[in-house]
């Protein structure tokens, strides 16, 4: 009989190393999620310590949920706050605000790229008081609204969308799924039907 078991590394749990599907006999099976490392750069965020771990759990989660090729590839997520947030907004979007999340998904190598250049996804930046200050406006755990977040974030870098609204449908969707799978509440589920979905980035 052969059973399959889940290894991960020294952090158990953290994310920061893929889980690997084994076979009893040690054979490797698949490597199904990213390499993920959350940087803190702003001070603030010294009021949620379970922050990374967080954020670790929810795109692991969403990664084995979307089934997307994003074994090993790495992404960077960064802990800012609504300063830092709003500058990256300006400079990238032409928007002069601070926002939640925002998501930079990497160029993909060219066909002539060498064999070893690690695969990026690319690099989300979440805001803390704006996070913050949502979670208490809708009721809710801070832990859910981060989480949340950094599934929406994550689901961007690998192509996702909400431009239009059968790519919005879709992009909620799939978020739904994530978060229920986390014991997460539906997060759109109080919203009006046809009310306006450009609240994250």
């Amino acid at each position: 009989m052969t059973q399959k078991l889940s290894v991960r590394g020294p952090q158990a749990g953290s994310g920061r190393y893929p889980t690997i599907a084994m076979q009893s006999a040690g054979t490797l099976v698949s490597s199904v999620l990213p390499l993920t490392e959350v940087l803190v750069v702003a001070d603030c965020w010294q009021a949620e310590p379970d922050a990374e771990a967080v954020i670790h759990r929810a795109i692991n989660t969403a990664a084995e949920i979307a089934d997307a090729d994003v074994g090993e590839a790495e992404l960077a997520v960064m802990l800012t706050d609504d300063a830092g947030i709003r500058t990256l907004n300006g400079n990238w979007r032409g928007i002069d605000k601070p926002t939640n999340v925002l998501s930079f998904p990497a160029l993909q190598p060219t066909a002539g790229a060498p064999p070893d250049v690690p695969r990026m996804l690319g690099d989300i930046a979440i805001a803390y008081q704006t996070t913050r200050r949502e979670a208490d406006e809708e009721k809710k755990p801070f832990d859910h609204h981060l989480s949340h977040l950094a599934v929406h974030g994550f689901l961007h870098l690998i192509g996702y969308d909400h431009e239009n609204d059968d790519d919005a449908e879709a992009m909620e969707g799939l978020e739904r799924e994530i978060l229920a799978q986390l014991g997460i509440p539906d997060p759109y589920a109080d919203r009006e039907p046809h009310a306006d979905r450009e609240r994250m980035d």
